[in-house]
């Protein structure tokens, strides 16, 4: 089956979702927590049901990681990586943005990545090799040379710990560094928004595969640079990343390395 094939399937899917998602909008949340502050509603667990549904009714015997409930336990070499409602704190509040991300890998290479922005309904999409796109037109990164004529974005963990204070201490040379750092709430978006320009660049510490496995094809097919905040080779397995244009990747990590942080 060809990419294209594979990326409409996961278009329909997030779409039908989406229908989900934009009804329980303007309708009072009841929030449950997987953590102290980081929360999950129905919404969630039924736009992953709808998703994984369509997506293993097409094609059963493929593997899928997801979210809200992990692993389907079949052995193949492709995986749909879902996060069914990424910015779940920004829907319960009414707050955007907040998306849907599914992307599909094949041995560990990615094949496909989708990201519907929400409730925009925005669709940014890539196919390895084939360019990024939103709503079918073309999207490339910047061309900002220096991190003081940059426009960032950041995002921090539900736990307040020593990642969480580390990052305190990035954000606040960044911000002094560059002429703003934005906290959007939604890592899928963060990512779209560095690979059409909008920003051009954006860390995380403590994120998971279904929160960058579509932004990041779409961010790399758009030209953007991928590396974890070290500057090593990104796997979505690592727990943090770093994206931005071409140009200012090694100033981000210079000035990074120079923050003192706890080990």
């Amino acid at each position: 089956m060809a990419n294209g094939d594979f990326l409409n399937i996961a278009i329909e899917a997030a779409i039908t979702a989406s229908y989900t998602i934009l009804e329980d909008l303007p309708k009072i949340k009841d929030p449950s927590f997987k953590g102290k502050i980081d929360l999950v509603t129905r919404t969630d667990t039924n736009s992953e049901f709808i998703i994984k549904s369509i997506i293993s009714k097409s094609f059963p015997e493929h593997s899928i990681l997801a979210e809200e409930s992990g692993s389907n336990q079949i052995k193949s070499d492709y995986l749909w990586i879902i996060d069914p409602l990424d910015g779940t704190t920004n829907f319960v509040h009414g707050c955007q943005p907040f998306s849907i991300s599914i992307a599909l890998h094949k041995k560990g290479k990615p094949l496909i990545g989708l990201v519907l922005e929400l409730p925009s309904s925005k669709l940014y999409t890539a196919i390895q090799g084939e360019g990024a796109f939103c709503e079918g037109r073309s999207i490339v990164s910047s061309n900002v040379e220096f991190v003081e004529k940059s426009l960032l974005a950041t995002g921090f963990s539900y736990n307040h710990d020593r990642l969480w204070e580390n990052n305190m201490k990035i954000f606040k040379e960044l911000t002094r560094r560059s002429q703003g750092v934005r906290r959007f709430g939604s890592a899928s978006m963060d990512l779209c928004y560095v690979a059409e320009g909008k920003l051009d660049g954006f860390w995380e510490f403590g994120l998971k595969p279904w929160d960058t496995a579509a932004g990041i094809l779409i961010a790399q097919e758009a030209g953007c640079k991928v590396t974890s905040i070290e500057g090593n080779v990104f796997s979505i397995y690592d727990n943090n990343i770093l994206v931005t244009n071409q140009k200012i990747n090694s100033e981000i990590i210079n000035l990074i390395s120079n923050v003192k942080t706890v080990s």
